[in-house]
């Protein structure tokens, strides 16, 4: 299980927030908190997945950190429904947004557009965090995308309920008031666009919170909110029958079997990876650690032998599987093959691969655990950069779902090829041996260091102290950690985690999926 105990200790200290004595302050005003009214929604919290738990982590550490990002965000059942939850937790600097905050809330309400399913609202929140405001506030993808995107969804017929808990102030308060019902809670709710102080310094009137946006204020005299809840637990329940009334907006299904467990037990799967990630190691034994026993049936399996494609059930739900190998093989031709690269066959093999899965809606599992595309003048003058054109066309314009999970490397144009973040995957996930770079570190201090050698001479002691700095700020970006404090992942999961992960993810995806034909545009042969 190597390197699982990091994972563990950093889930552990996210979950913490901001700790134990603004919890007891929450607690003091009647509150419960972001975990506790999360799990109090979900049917099951233990199968619900989170997103984003380990958002900002070593990030804004000069203001004490931002764990979690600041927010809750879970995908479960609520009354039966896959729902996506967001929660701001008040514990971290009065659950104020920091431009991590704002990337995940946007990664939240992605998701729920992408899949089509309600989005709820707990809501209890400083607004901006004001020394950080020029990331947070102007551009595209910052706060205002939110509200937007309040409004997208609304056009699309996806239900978004809200629940005021707490303070919801100024450019804030039109997320619960976009939504389609509002929930307030008498005294710890509020929604005003500018408090007390700010109206006393703009218009010089006196107020107090209560008057100018509490329970009473917007439940029975302006009519902003939709219903008034005495605690957080009237409140949550007043969602609860909120969410049963939803109505699915798509007939498809995909016909899902009776689960099988896998014929390799998952929990062993760290015994298949090697400590050292340039070391090669089989695919198919991960591969059957993952699905349903007995259900995986390969394509093309002696051609293209570097990308492992096939169908399979995971949980009992379809998937078509397109996976790096990373041992050595043997090409048609006889040639030995580098694993975990892609070769012009491979590339070929799996575009053929997912446009027969768009054919049949099948949605897509990319395990990630790739170096790139073959380079050198053979694999030039074999057309590589047509062929693995050919597979980032499909990867592209698949309509079906696709989850990637990153096993090990993620490197250049491979990450793009195998669906890395750029590529709307419904959910990508790492592993904790994920290493997601343009490309690995040594390869990366070697090619600066001919740069550098290019402009000036460098005596011995020079090029190894220079390669040793590269290489180290390198294996500091190529962490899984580094990617999930970024959001270029959702999550790191441990493996025996990856299968409720895709199941629960696709049976989200099946709630609006509508089939539709798989365009992909010029592609040459």
């Amino acid at each position: 299980m190597q390197g699982i105990e990091t994972l563990l200790s950093l889930r552990e200290k996210a979950r913490q927030g901001g700790g134990e004595k603004a919890l007891l302050r929450l607690r003091s005003q009647g509150k419960w908190s972001a975990r506790e009214r999360v799990d109090y929604l979900l049917d099951n919290p233990a199968e619900a997945i989170e997103i984003g738990l380990l958002a900002g982590e070593g990030m804004y550490e000069e203001v004490g950190g931002c764990p979690a990002g600041g927010v809750i965000v879970k995908i479960g059942k609520v009354q039966g429904i896959p729902c996506v939850i967001v929660a701001n937790d008040a514990t971290v600097k009065a659950g104020a947004w920091f431009p991590i905050t704002a990337k995940k809330n946007l990664r939240a309400q992605e998701i729920a557009m992408q899949n089509r399913i309600p989005i709820i609202y707990l809501v209890d929140s400083a607004g901006v965090y004001l020394p950080l405001q020029d990331e947070v506030f102007p551009d595209k993808e910052h706060f205002g995308r939110i509200f937007r995107n309040n409004a997208v969804m609304s056009a699309m017929g996806i239900p978004q309920y809200a629940a005021i808990m707490g303070p919801c102030v100024a450019g804030g308060a039109y997320l619960p008031i976009m939504s389609d019902e509002a929930i307030i809670v008498e005294k710890t709710g509020s929604v005003f666009l500018a408090g007390p102080y700010l109206v006393k310094a703009a218009i010089g009137e006196e107020t107090d919170v209560e008057t100018l946006g509490g329970a009473v204020t917007h439940s029975q005299i302006s009519g902003v909110t939709d219903y008034q809840a005495k605690n957080d637990q009237e409140a949550l329940d007043i969602i609860k029958r909120l969410v049963a009334q939803t109505q699915r907006r798509s007939s498809f299904r995909w016909e899902r079997h009776e689960p099988i467990p896998p014929a390799r037990p998952p929990e062993k799967i760290y015994e298949l990876l090697p400590p050292d990630p340039t070391r090669p190691y089989d695919m198919y034994p991960v591969i059957e650690s993952l699905v349903d026993a007995g259900s995986f049936t390969e394509y093309k399996a002696g051609y293209g032998k570097t990308l492992i494609t096939g169908y399979a059930r995971i949980e009992g739900w379809p998937v078509g599987i397109v996976a790096n190998q990373r041992t050595m093989v043997r090409s048609g031709r006889g040639e030995m093959q580098f694993g975990g690269v892609i070769y012009s066959d491979s590339a070929d093999k799996a575009a053929r691969f997912i446009l027969n899965c768009n054919q049949k809606q099948i949605p897509i599992l990319f395990l990630q655990d790739v170096t790139g595309f073959m380079v050198g003048t053979r694999a030039e003058h074999g057309g590589i950069i047509k062929d693995g054109a050919k597979m980032v066309n499909a990867v592209a314009n698949s309509v079906v779902p696709k989850i990637t999970v990153i096993v090990g490397n993620s490197y250049g144009a491979g990450n793009y090829a195998m669906c890395g973040r750029a590529y709307d995957p419904r959910l990508i996930v790492a592993w904790h041996t994920a290493r997601i770079a343009v490309m690995g570190g040594t390869q990366a201090a070697q090619t600066l260091l001919q740069i550098y050698k290019r402009d000036q001479k460098l005596t011995k002691e020079e090029e190894e102290r220079l390669l040793n700095e590269i290489r180290q700020r390198y294996e500091k970006q190529m962490s899984p950690y580094y990617a999930a404090a970024r959001l270029w992942v959702d999550e790191i999961i441990r493996p025996e985690e990856t299968r409720t992960y895709i199941a629960t993810m696709i049976e989200a995806a099946q709630w609006g999926y509508e089939p539709r034909p798989f365009p992909t545009g010029v592609i040459q042969t």
